[in-house]
């Protein structure tokens, strides 16, 4: 039973993890027909129109989506031992997309909607994600398969904030009665408790604390 409960686990896991890398290439598309229609309610006209921001937000979404699409499979075991040089090039293409779609997250962390408490969790979030990957491939550069292993589990439990994030705005939206209250909770509640999972699956897995 535990066997199958654990392969229900890995297909959601893996699951949502490629439904929501896919959103970004929807709302691509949908971007091209109306941006300011799918934003106006949420961001002021003269944010709409700055180049600067638009270029963050969809770096951030297009690279994240990226990272989000190609890192479930590291978690694999029979993967990785079967195919070492794959690892070892996916996980190449997540570092520098994560890279990439983190410092553009904080940079639009700072026009998040829902005032400095969302600027605050998204920009938090955005400074963890890019320290445990950059700590990832320190650690891995070192030779330290434990640690780099510990440090790849929190950047992808940061990662998985956006598909987490999309479970929870619907529900909390609904339950506020509004967007915006919905959106504060959510900048903090799409990544903390990923992390508090990740810690507890690190014990349980008997690796070594950093």
């Amino acid at each position: 039973m535990n066997k199958i409960g654990n392969k229900i686990a890995w297909f959601l896991f893996a699951f949502l993890a490629i439904g929501v890398s896919l959103y970004p290439i929807l709302y691509g598309y949908l971007a091209y027909i109306d941006v300011e229609e799918a934003l106006r309610s949420r961001k002021t006209a003269e944010l709409l129109a700055d180049v600067f921001w638009n270029t963050g937000f969809y770096t951030h979404i297009s690279f994240g989506g990226l990272a989000l699409l190609v890192g479930w499979v590291q978690f694999s075991k029979r993967f990785r031992n079967a195919n070492l040089k794959r690892h070892r090039l996916i996980g190449k293409i997540y570092m520098i997309a994560v890279g990439i779609s983190g410092l553009a997250g904080l940079y639009i962390a700072f026009y998040a909607t829902g005032g400095v408490i969302a600027k605050l969790g998204f920009g938090s979030l955005a400074v963890i994600w890019l320290y445990t990957t950059f700590k990832g491939y320190q650690t891995i550069r070192n030779g330290d398969i434990q640690k780099h292993e510990i440090y790849m589990i929190y950047s992808y439990a940061a990662c998985f904030a956006a598909v987490t994030l999309r479970i929870w705005l619907p529900m909390l939206s609904t339950a506020f009665g509004g967007f915006i209250p919905a959106y504060r909770i959510v900048a903090w509640l799409c990544w903390v408790p990923n992390m508090i999972f990740a810690y507890f699956w690190v014990r349980r897995k008997s690796l070594a604390t950093v």
